[in-house]
């Protein structure tokens, strides 16, 4: 895909969803942080339903930290691999208050030295809570990435890389939530939904999957 096309895709995917969100439910950059640690491999409608009981008695470092591992478990307990990532969290929060007054800090490389945040993790909360231009490659942009010709990687860092130096600037920050969507939706993993899909043009992916038969 040329630089003509790539930004015929974007502004595509911008035309037909102008104001991308996440679909993680939060109020401020901790709670953020919070369910962004807990979705991995785990869907947001299930982070959602757990920190909307966990942020009703603790929403804050101190508080969960208040909690303990034991006390935090409960909550998560619907969440893939939540005794993992219950040790996390606490790391994280007594960090965030040895290191960082308690605040959530902006910058990416300080975000992924906390307990349980990765690059990806990192970058979403760069995006979504400071608004910074960072692509957050899962599984879903991983796909659309390579599967369109988009940009080609090996590895997520790869894809991530490529991604935030060629999609156009006026694109980038909203570049990771667009991508995201279009990969749940209509990019799908098994069946990708190209009847419906508004860059199927812009595509590589051959052969293109055809409209279902109506319904009798």
């Amino acid at each position: 895909m040329n630089a003509e096309q790539r930004r015929e895709f974007f502004a595509r995917l911008a035309a037909a969803n102008p104001n991308p969100r996440s679909e993680l439910q939060y109020r401020d950059p901790f709670e953020l942080l919070i369910a962004v640690v807990l979705s991995a491999q785990a869907t947001d409608v299930s982070v959602n339903k757990a920190t909307a009981k966990l942020y009703a008695v603790a929403h804050t470092p101190q508080a969960i930290l208040a909690l303990g591992e034991d006390g935090l478990k409960p909550y998560i307990k619907t969440i893939g691999l939540f005794n993992t990532k219950a040790r996390n969290i606490i790391g994280l929060c007594q960090r965030l208050i040895d290191n960082f007054g308690g605040a959530v800090p902006s910058d990416r490389k300080q975000l992924a030295t906390l307990p349980g945040v990765g690059w990806k993790t990192a970058s979403v909360v760069a995006n979504v809570a400071f608004s910074q231009p960072t692509i957050a490659v899962d599984t879903h942009i991983f796909r659309i990435a390579n599967r369109t010709g988009l940009a080609p990687g090996k590895t997520p860092d790869a894809v991530s890389a490529k991604l935030e130096r060629i999609v156009p600037a006026e694109y980038l920050h909203n570049a990771h939530h667009w991508l995201i969507l279009h990969g749940r939706y209509v990019c799908k993993a098994r069946k990708p939904e190209c009847w419906r899909c508004n860059v199927a043009d812009l595509c590589r992916y051959q052969p293109k999957t055809p409209a279902p038969p109506p319904a009798d």
